[in-house]
C-alpha cells in the first residue's frame, strides 16, 4: 500500500475525530472515496455560484450513509477556492421558523460559524469587513498617494465603501444593512469599539428590540425570525462585492424538522424552507448556495416528511427515468447517497490503516485479506450487506487499529472472530435523532 503525503497534524485530527465517532474538519480528502460523482456535482454548483447565480440542493441519506461527511467535504473545497461559508445543524432550538426565535437561533449559528480561508474554525464576520476596509485603504493610497494621516484620506474611503454600499440598497433590508456597514466603518475610523460592537451585533442577530437598535445605529429594523433568510441574501451579495465568490450555506440533521411534533409547526418550518428553495431556483438570490443535509423519512415519509406537501413532492420526486432504472442522477435538487460498494469499503479501510500507522509511527503491516476478513465479519454481524454504511464500520475499524497497536501479540483474526467483538449497530428507519446515534458519520 502507497503511504498517504499526510503531515502529523492532519494525521492526529483525523484519528482523534474519528475515534470520537464525529466528522473531522481537516483532511477530508486523505480518507474520502466513492463520492466522486456527487461531489463533481456540488463543484459545478460553487462555479455557478461564483458566476453570480444561487444553488439550492438537498443531500438525502440513511444514518450513516455520509451526510455530513459530504457536507463538510464540500465546506473545505468552498473556503479554499474563496467562499464564505456558514454552517449550522438543526436542533429543537434551531429550526427555520417558530414561536421561540428558532430561526433567528439558525440564523446566529451561521453567523457565528462564518469562516473564510484566512479563518477557517468560524468567526470570520470582522475579518471580513476589516479586510475590506484595509483593502480600500489601500487602493486610496495607492490611486492618490495619500497617507491614512492626511486630511481627506477618510473622506475617499467612505465614498468608496459606498460604491459597494449602492449595489445591495436596493434589495430587500438594504439601506439599513448598508447603514450598518457604514457605521462599523466609522466606528473603525473613530476607534470606536461601541459602535463597532453595536454594527456586529446587529449584523448577528443580537438586538432584540427595534428601539434599541435605532439608539444604537440609527436603523429602525432588525434582523429576526421573519427576516433573516433576507439577509443571508445581503451578506451573500455584499461578500460577493468585496472580493468573495459568495456564501455557501451549508445545514444539517434537518431530520429535526421531521421530528416537531406540532403538525402547525412542522408546517410552518418546510413552509419556510419551501420559499427559501423556490427563491433560488428561480433566480431571484445572487452568490448563495443553500445544501440542506436531511435523512431519507425527512423527504420521503408520506405523512410527515417534505412529501407529504404536494408542492415539495412535485419539486424533489426523481423522474420517472431514474426510478425505472439503475442509474442516477446528480445534477437535480436530490442529491442521494448510495451505500459504499465493499470495494470502495477497501479502500476507505486501506486509507485508515495507513493514516492510523503514520501517525503513531508504526508499519502497517494489514493485508487487504484482513481487511476483507474484517469487511465480512462485519457483514455477517450485522446481518446483511445492506447495512454496510461508512458510519458504521469506521469506529469499529480504528478501535480494532488502536488494540492491534496496544496488543501485538494479538492478531486481527483473533480479535474479529472472539465472541466479544460485537460490531457497533444503527438502528435504522426510526424517528430518533441522528445525533442520538453512537456512530461516525462519514
Amino acid at each position: 500500500m502507497v503511504k498517504l503525503k499526510i503531515s502529523k497534524k492532519i494525521s492526529t485530527a483525523l484519528i482523534n475525530s474519528l475515534s470520537a465517532g464525529v466528522v473531522p474538519r481537516v483532511g477530508l480528502e486523505h480518507i474520502a472515496v466513492g463520492r466522486e460523482q456527487e461531489l463533481k456535482s456540488l463543484l459545478q454548483n460553487l462555479d455557478d455560484i461564483a458566476e453570480g447565480v444561487a444553488a439550492f440542493r438537498f443531500i438525502i441519506g440513511n444514518y450513516g450513509s455520509g451526510k455530513s461527511f459530504t457536507l463538510q467535504l464540500i465546506r473545505n473545497h468552498a473556503i479554499e477556492q474563496g467562499f464564505v461559508v456558514a454552517d449550522a445543524d438543526l436542533s429543537p432550538e434551531r429550526r427555520l421558523a417558530g414561536t421561540n426565535h428558532e430561526g433567528l437561533a439558525t440564523y446566529r449559528e451561521l453567523m457565528s460559524r462564518l469562516a473564510t480561508k484566512t479563518r477557517p474554525d468560524g468567526g470570520a464576520l470582522v475579518s471580513i469587513l476589516e479586510g475590506w476596509i484595509n483593502k480600500i485603504q489601500q487602493e486610496v493610497a495607492k490611486e492618490t498617494g495619500m497617507r491614512p494621516n492626511d486630511e481627506g484620506f477618510d473622506d475617499q474611503v467612505e465614498a468608496k465603501i459606498r460604491e459597494v454600499i449602492q449595489y445591495i440598497e436596493d434589495l430587500v433590508h438594504g439601506f439599513d444593512f448598508g447603514t450598518v456597514v457604514i457605521a462599523y466603518w466609522r466606528g473603525y475610523r473613530l476607534d470606536d469599539d461601541a459602535l463597532k460592537g453595536a454594527a456586529l451585533r446587529w449584523l448577528r442577530g443580537e438586538f432584540t428590540t427595534k428601539i434599541e437598535a435605532k439608539a444604537a445605529l440609527g436603523v429602525r429594523v432588525i434582523i429576526d425570525d421573519d427576516s433573516w433568510y433576507d439577509y443571508i441574501k445581503l451578506l451573500a451579495k455584499f461578500v460577493a462585492e468585496i472580493g468573495y465568490k459568495g456564501i455557501l450555506v451549508l445545514i444539517d440533521e434537518a431530520v429535526h424538522l421531521y421530528q416537531i411534533s406540532t403538525t402547525v409547526t412542522r408546517e410552518k418550518n418546510y413552509n419556510r424552507l419551501l420559499g427559501i428553495f423556490n427563491d433560488i431556483m428561480q433566480c431571484k438570490a445572487e452568490h448563495l448556495g443553500i445544501i440542506i443535509g436531511g435523512t431519507t423519512k425527512f423527504l420521503e415519509d408520506p405523512h410527515r416528511g417534505l412529501f407529504a406537501d404536494s408542492a415539495w413532492r412535485r419539486r424533489t420526486k426523481e423522474s420517472r427515468f431514474v426510478t425505472q432504472s439503475d442509474v442516477q442522477e446528480y445534477l437535480g435538487p436530490v442529491l442521494r447517497l448510495n451505500p459504499l460498494t465493499q470495494e470502495e469499503i477497501l479502500t476507505l479501510l486501506q486509507r485508515l490503516a495507513e493514516v492510523h500507522a503514520f501517525n503513531f509511527g508504526y508499519d502497517q503491516a494489514l493485508t487487504i485479506a484482513d481487511l476483507k476478513d474484517f469487511v465480512q465479519e462485519i457483514v455477517k454481524r450485522l446481518g446483511a450487506e445492506a447495512l454496510l454504511t461508512p458510519g458504521e464500520i469506521v469506529r469499529d475499524f480504528i478501535s480494532v487499529l488502536n488494540i492491534l497497536r496496544q496488543n501485538p501479540k494479538i492478531s486481527l483474526s483473533q480479535l474479529i472472530h472472539g465472541n466479544d467483538f460485537k460490531p457497533m449497530t444503527v438502528e435504522k428507519n426510526t424517528g430518533m435523532d441522528e445525533g442520538d446515534v453512537a456512530e461516525f458519520t462519514l
